[in-house]
Parts: structure tokens; sequence; C-alpha cells
């Protein structure tokens, strides 16, 4: 087998796996939510009288979309504070 080069090997422990599984929850609850507006607002430009109500909901929903990348960056953030904290560990080893 080839030697690996050491940056690109990442060790994931349980603790990882944890946090990436919370934060990939997160994303998909609000990528729901995001269809849950989109919906409500193309509901509400079905009747005229809600088409200003439709519109802010759309409005509402695209800022939703900010959201997603906001946790992508948590996440990115988190486990990378993890396995600072995990690499003294692991050189002692």
């Amino acid at each position: 087998m080839p030697d690996r080069d050491p940056a690109l090997t990442l060790p994931l422990g349980p603790d990882a796996l944890v946090i990436r599984r919370r934060y990939e929850t997160a994303v998909l609850a609000n990528d729901f939510l995001i269809g849950l507006w989109f919906t409500a607002g193309s509901i509400a430009f079905l009747f005229p009288e809600y088409e200003s109500a439709g519109a802010w909901i759309f409005v509402i929903a695209s800022l939703q979309f900010l959201v997603r990348p906001s946790i992508r960056l948590a996440s990115n953030i988190h486990l990378q504070r993890l396995r600072r904290r995990q690499a003294p560990a692991t050189k002692k080893s």
C-alpha cells in the first residue's frame, strides 16, 4: 500500500462523528423549513389578497438559505477545535 500524505489523513473519533451528525441534522431541519416557507409563499400567491404576505414569506425563505452555510461553518470550526484538542493526546501515544 502506498504511503499516504499525513496532511490528508483526518482522524475521526466517536466525538467527531456525533458532532458531524448533529450538524447534519440541523442542516436537514433547515432545508425542511425552507421547503415549508416556499410552499406557504406559493400558496399565498394563489390568492390576490395574500400576495404581499407571500412575497414576505419568500424573502424569509431566501434569507434562511444563509443559515445553511452558517451551520456548515460552525460545524467545521467545531471539528477543527476538537481535532486540535485531540492532536496532543494522539502525538503522546
